[in-house]
């Protein structure tokens, strides 16, 4: 009797022991079950491209015949290669005359709609209709606009009495233009998400601030700011990502002209690739474009990890 109880009692935890694996294995099918999609996505069009690039950074290939490995012949070009250092260099200042001018003007834009007026919904869809364009056709139309024979902006700067430069023809005007247009296109798309950072932050903030006699300057630097910087963060990171990539509004407005003045990154692998058909070597300069795409995203993550994390629960 006493041996059945006794045999009983250790049989016990081993069974329980053996249910509850079996619940955590259940449990880890169903969830790895659930995230095969998204993981087979992941693996499909982000691993799979990149591991692909990299192979094929180490052949010649002009896109009909049999690649030939090569090894490290392509990066050995990359580095001698001025055009593509120069190409690098455009998409940098592009990046600076970009992103500076569009996150401030959205976030004046995201403090303006962030005040109880009239008409504010109305406004924010106005402003977000350009990033809703497709950028081949706003690139047409901007093109239009910066013609120095019949576009707009010339007509009216002859109103004025003065002479435009020639926009889209002058090294020194191109690549601001195509700032420009981008500019006018994302800077409603980045004031939405700063608008709806403002609209997280609580108001008795700005309350207990007025009651301890702060002003209007002093409120935004010391409460707006510091409480806005994980928007601001996900907008920098996203804006400048995009920037780097900067390709369609250059093929449309200037094909990297005048004189390559123009010519970004994005622009010169599809030159490589598709107009010179030395595939293998673009395939390099995406390495290289997406290293230092890394490269700037980690800095901006060291920065932004050092932000206060407030909570108001």
């Amino acid at each position: 009797m006493s041996a059945n109880i006794a045999e009983a009692a250790t049989s016990a935890p081993v069974a329980t022991g053996s249910r509850a694996r079996s619940r955590r294995t259940r449990t880890a099918f169903e969830a790895y079950l659930l995230l095969a999609p998204s993981l087979f996505g992941f693996l499909a069009f982000l691993v799979a491209p990149v591991v692909i690039v990299f192979v094929l950074s180490l052949f010649s290939w002009n896109l009909i015949t049999s690649p030939q490995f090569v090894g490290l012949a392509n990066y050995r070009r990359m580095f001698t290669d001025s055009q593509s250092w120069h190409a690098l260099l455009n998409t940098a200042y592009y990046v600076l005359l970009n992103i500076p001018l569009q996150t401030v003007l959205a976030l004046l834009l995201a403090l303006a709609l962030n005040r109880k007026m009239r008409g504010s919904k109305f406004f924010r869809v106005i402003f977000v209709l350009p990033w809703m364009a497709m950028p081949v056709a706003l690139g047409v139309i901007w093109n239009w606009f910066f013609d120095p024979r019949s576009g707009i902006i010339d007509h009216f700067i002859s109103m004025l009495g003065f002479t435009g430069p020639n926009w889209l023809t002058s090294t020194t005007w191109a690549m601001p233009v195509i700032a420009s247009v981008n500019v006018w296109q994302y800077t409603g798309y980045t004031m939405l998400f700063l608008l709806a950072g403002l609209q997280a932050i609580p108001q008795q903030v700005y309350e207990a601030a007025a009651i301890d006699g702060t002003n209007a300057l002093q409120r935004f630097f010391r409460i707006t700011l510091p409480l806005l910087r994980p928007s601001m963060f996900f907008v920098l990171v996203t804006n400048i990502i995009g920037s780097f990539q900067q390709f369609d509004t250059v093929y449309v407005m200037t094909q990297g002209g005048p004189g390559q003045s123009t010519t970004t990154m994005n622009y010169y692998i599809y030159q490589q690739a598709f107009q010179l058909f030395h595939a293998g070597y673009a395939a390099t300069l995406s390495i290289l474009l997406f290293a230092v795409i890394l490269l700037v995203t980690i800095v901006q993550f060291r920065y932004f990890r050092k932000r206060t994390i407030y909570d108001f629960s």
